[in-house]
């Protein structure tokens, strides 16, 4: 590697294990960072990101621990030090920022509270000194430097706000690197932008060194110096952010790229079959091997070694640069027809509130039959709010609902069981979407089972249903507990479409997965939208994922819709400043020079460019060069 001078943070063939089993969950993971500088730690769910992150407080989760390798921390070996050392070292010279910042914060004590007990946990100055520095550290993460917001409670702050305190009590002692571990995962793109430019400027400014961990590469590629990429707990490529999304050496690499989400359109998301091989059942050689349809025999024989490919890059693979052919062929697909004249769903002058307090203000539009309207907006605009209103789940609105010309009853308990069956909503939360104590089978049938399906009927409907979201019927007899995220996901698809529904609300649904499981997961969905005609409103805040779902993008702002059009009209060439502020603070993945799709010319759109685009006012709130496709020799592991 060619970094220079003493890095913040060095850690030298790190191993972890599955205590007293001596099964690795982690291996061979060398990782240096220099101060002010941000490595971005990216890969699938399972892949060992958060276990290497956690490793650099020294800390380990219950039943794992670290049996090799040294971890040096400003000059400090991790392994060396007792407790007692472990918990100095950690919030004065190595912090941790958690993915809930809620969850992070306690919510009996005042914010200025927290921030000064870590202040006085580390023995920094005086009373008066941790009172200012307190106060100083607001402003550093761009938030007011009064004494009336230190007072504040946690529950009186946005998600942007909190997230944003938990950086400042990351950055009060002034530590010499910071963990971040998906700390922007569910903020909308503005909150998100402020996040990261506040991480972006304290990290050049007090030259903190960040390991930033993260599934979302749209952010690393904006936010990182260098990357690397880690795949069942090895490290498989690692070298300048520039390099590793304009050349990627590793098949695995690419395939995160490209199941990425483009805003362009130009090119669609590649999903990849198959999962990460858990601990202790890793195959003999390279362990993508499995699901990479360039493998031959070479690479069954051994693990490759993380080999330099370039300037500072290194990848673990014995064909580096080669391009796998689903990845040079795949197109996007083309959205089902619409009809037009027939709406599944309309809404007249709807608004809604809580408590009287007014959130959703005289909203009118209407979902056509087999149309896919993206609802898209920043935290707090009411797109929550309006969708739990059509799916009966909020009451408290007035104005028309209709279903198929049928006004629909504020509450779901006063609508028809039929009603009830016609419109379902998909949970943003995998993990909190299924009852932990029934089977898949028993959580997939239940709407089935309200309908007054036979047993035999729900068996058989379960299992087809299953299968369709590409699962299989033996997922039935299984807890929650022993899916994926992304399986659960698709189990939860799968309970909302077993009954048939004219309609699905798909609320922030892919926003806790992984790209390779996002990609598969909106592939999915358009999949079940052309076959069963379905309409979906489909409430996001990724921008890019609109494009490969939506035909239509409504934009809300302070509970009102200010944009709304066909969706290559609304991510082109957008009306409202609000929109655009809103595609400026999306952050993009770069598009592989050699994996670029060309621009087709003369060619009419699919996105119903001839739809009336409505606009309303509202308050402002370097190439490495080509890569050469390699010729696959042997068996091809996937399609």
């Amino acid at each position: 590697m060619s970094e220079t001078g003493t890095p913040a943070l060095q850690m030298t063939d790190l191993r972890i294990d599955v205590r007293g089993r001596g099964v690795d969950i982690v291996d061979e993971v060398d990782i240096v960072i220099q101060p002010g500088q941000v490595l971005g730690l990216v890969g699938e769910s399972g892949s060992g990101k958060t276990t290497v992150g956690l490793a650099a407080l020294g800390h380990t989760r219950r039943g794992v621990e670290i049996v090799g390798g040294t971890i040096v921390i400003d000059g400090h070996d991790v392994r060396s030090l007792d407790e007692p050392g472990l918990r100095r070292l950690r919030g004065s010279e190595v912090s941790y920022v958690p993915q809930d910042p809620g969850a992070a914060l306690n919510p009996a004590l005042r914010i200025g509270k927290q921030i000064i007990e870590i202040l006085e946990a580390h023995n920094f100055g005086d009373d008066t000194a941790r009172r200012q520095r307190a106060l100083e550290v607001m402003g550093e993460v761009l938030l007011p430097s009064t004494s009336d917001f230190l007072k504040r409670y946690p529950h009186q702050l946005s998600g942007g706000q909190q997230q944003r305190v938990g950086l400042a009590m990351a950055f009060a002692c002034r530590p010499s690197v910071i963990v971040l571990d998906e700390p922007t995962t569910g903020l909308d793109v503005s909150t998100q932008a402020h996040v990261l430019h506040t991480v972006r400027d304290l990290c050049q400014q007090h030259g903190v060194a960040a390991l930033y961990v993260t599934h979302d590469l749209a952010v690393v590629a904006n936010l990182a110096d260098r990357v690397a990429v880690m795949y069942a707990g090895r490290i498989v490529e690692e070298g300048p952010t520039n390099a590793i999304f304009s050349n990627p050496a590793h098949p695995y690499t690419r395939y995160l790229v490209a199941a990425a989400p483009d805003m362009t359109g130009e090119r669609a998301m590649v999903g990849l079959a198959g999962r990460a091989p858990s601990p202790g059942q890793r195959p003999q050689g390279c362990y993508f091997a499995p699901r990479c349809e360039l493998a031959h025999d070479a690479c069954r024989v051994a693990l490759p070694a993380l080999a330099e490919v370039g300037n500072a890059h290194r990848a673990r693979c014995v064909i580096p640069f080669s391009i796998p052919e689903r990845i040079l062929t795949t197109e996007p697909a083309e959205p089902p027809p619409v009809e037009v004249d027939r709406p599944a769903l309309k809404l007249t002058g709807v608004s809604a509130g809580y408590s009287g307090q007014g959130v959703v203000h005289d909203i009118t539009f209407e979902v056509d039959r087999g149309e896919c309207v993206a609802l898209v907006g920043e935290s707090g605009s009411g797109k929550s709010t309006l969708s739990r209103s059509i799916g009966g789940l909020h009451r408290e609105w007035i104005g028309e609902i209709a279903l198929a010309g049928v006004p629909l009853s504020p509450s779901s308990r006063d609508r028809s069981v039929k009603q009830r069956l016609a419109i379902q909503y998909v949970f943003q939360n995998p993990y909190q979407s299924l009852n932990p104590r029934r089977t898949i089978g028993e959580s997939v049938g239940r709407p089935l089972a309200i309908g007054g399906a036979s047993r035999g009927e729900t068996r058989r409907a379960v299992g087809e249903m299953l299968e369709r979201v590409s699962l299989t019927a033996a997922y039935a007899y299984r807890y929650p507990d022993q899916l994926s995220g992304g399986e659960r996901q698709r189990a939860a698809i799968a309970r909302a479409l077993v009954s048939r529904p004219e309609v699905l609300i798909c609320d922030e649904v892919t926003s806790a997965l992984d790209v390779l499981v996002q990609a598969a997961i909106v592939d999915l969905l358009g999949d079940l939208q052309r076959d069963l005609g379905l309409s979906m409103l489909f409430v996001t805040h990724n921008l890019p994922v609109v494009r490969s779902i939506a035909s239509r993008v409504a934009v809300m702002a302070e509970g009102r819709i200010v944009e709304l059009g066909p969706v290559e009209k609304i991510l082109t060439e957008p009306e409202q400043e609000y929109t655009k502020r809103l595609l400026a603070d999306t952050p993009v993945v770069p598009t592989p020079p050699d994996q670029a799709a060309p621009a087709v010319a003369g060619i009419d759109s699919p996105w119903r460019n001839d739809e009336p685009h409505v606009a309303v006012d509202v308050a402002a709130g370097e190439v490495l060069g080509a890569a050469v496709a390699g010729e696959p020799t042997g068996e091809i592991a996937v399609e």
